[in-house]
């Protein structure tokens, strides 16, 4: 599910509604490391096959997995019978973990609350940024304590084939 929102407020360097339903390079990240999850154990995936289960662009996704390799989340192995695979076990990696090493290449210095994507004329004394720095807060609590086990074990329990 998505919201058609235009730029509303920008906090630290992302729109605010980005941080409970991230744009596409976070929905697709996640759903990635979901599926590497979902093949723990079977050996390296393939991009294609990731791309294809989880109807992932592939040049995105090869972008993606590349960046995340730097997380410690993923692993790759090169070659004929290369691939992806999640480097530590489903319980241990959390959706806050995906979110957040893909936050860190943006920018921090923008204003919290601010439609003005540079240059807020409020810095320091805007009484919205305490409002945006709690939901941003509240939404990385769950993000933290959600795990690709639980997100597994949801999909287990729920009978859901697809995803």
């Amino acid at each position: 599910m998505t919201i058609g929102v235009s730029k509303f407020s920008d906090f630290e360097g992302q729109d605010i509604f980005d941080m409970l339903i991230p744009h596409k390079k976070g929905q697709y990240a996640l759903r990635a490391i979901y599926e590497l999850a979902k093949r723990m154990g079977e050996g390296p995936i393939k991009i294609s096959d990731i791309a294809s289960a989880q109807a992932i662009p592939r040049r995105f996704l090869e972008v993606i997995l590349n960046q995340l390799k730097g997380s410690g989340i993923v692993k790759s192995k090169r070659g004929f019978y290369g691939g992806y695979a999640l480097a530590k076990p489903p319980d241990q990696v959390t959706v806050g973990d995906v979110f957040r090493f893909l936050q860190k290449d943006q920018n921090g210095s923008s204003c919290i609350a601010c439609v003005a994507e540079n240059a807020c004329p409020f810095l320091e004394k805007c009484v919205f940024s305490s409002l945006w720095r709690d939901v941003k807060e509240a939404a990385f609590n769950i993000y933290d304590e959600t795990t690709m086990q639980d997100l597994l074990d949801a999909s287990e329990a729920a009978g859901a084939g697809v995803n």
